[in-house]
């Protein structure tokens, strides 16, 4: 199944190392954060689960939850989270799906036969609190994920919602943003954006970030 961005995701229910989770229950109301990895045990998965235990504060902060994912059975993920845990020095806050079965590796298209046809391939998926799928990122199995751009997009995505702005290149929260360019009544515009813009061209509009 091939997934895009704003396509529903679709609901499952899987062994986690938490106990089975049915994931639109789990997720309730939440941002999603669901990441797959090659294998149990690997070196480069390690270090970014841990990384992503210890991000939990922030996730919480955008009521995000995170969930990872690998083909590898319940008790095979309940003997590497110790090693993740002594490794990383942290514990892991978080459930780790277990898809021998590539139900929801099939289900999520994290299967790419090119790069392997046994194990997932390092995906990031972002789903909103409407199962909507706003983001997907796939990494080569050498390179570690970078979970602080992926915290950006989430603030990016978060904040786009809810303002009649976008983000620019290299943005970061707190940063100015751009006014949409489909927005041009000016007592709208004064409305909206009380700090005021600087028009560099008609189409590019700048602005401090409205909710700040």
């Amino acid at each position: 199944m091939t997934l895009r961005l704003g396509d529903t995701v679709p609901n499952f229910t899987q062994a986690s190392s938490d106990g089975d989770i049915s994931f639109y229950d789990w997720a309730g109301d939440s941002w999603v954060v669901l990441f797959s990895h090659p294998a149990d045990y690997t070196p480069v998965c390690t270090t970014e689960l841990g990384t992503v235990a210890k991000l939990k504060p922030e996730f919480d902060k955008r009521n995000v939850k995170a969930i990872a994912l690998s083909v590898d059975d319940v008790e095979s993920h309940k003997g590497w989270i110790g090693d993740i845990e002594e490794t990383q020095t942290t514990k892991l806050n978080y459930p780790i799906l277990a898809d021998p079965d590539r139900k929801v590796s099939d289900l999520y298209d994290m299967i790419h036969p090119n790069a392997n046809a046994k194990v997932t391939v390092r995906t990031v998926f972002v789903i909103d609190s409407e199962k909507k799928l706003r983001l997907t990122l796939t990494y080569p199995p050498s390179t570690g994920r970078n979970f602080d751009e992926i915290l950006r997009v989430i603030d990016s995505l978060q904040l786009t919602d809810n303002h009649s702005v976008a983000t620019p290149a290299d943005w970061k929260d707190g940063d100015d943003c751009v006014i949409v360019p489909t927005l041009k009544d000016p007592d709208v515009l004064k409305e909206k954006f009380p700090k005021g813009y600087q028009e560099i061209k008609p189409y590019l509009r700048m602005t401090p970030q409205p909710n700040k």
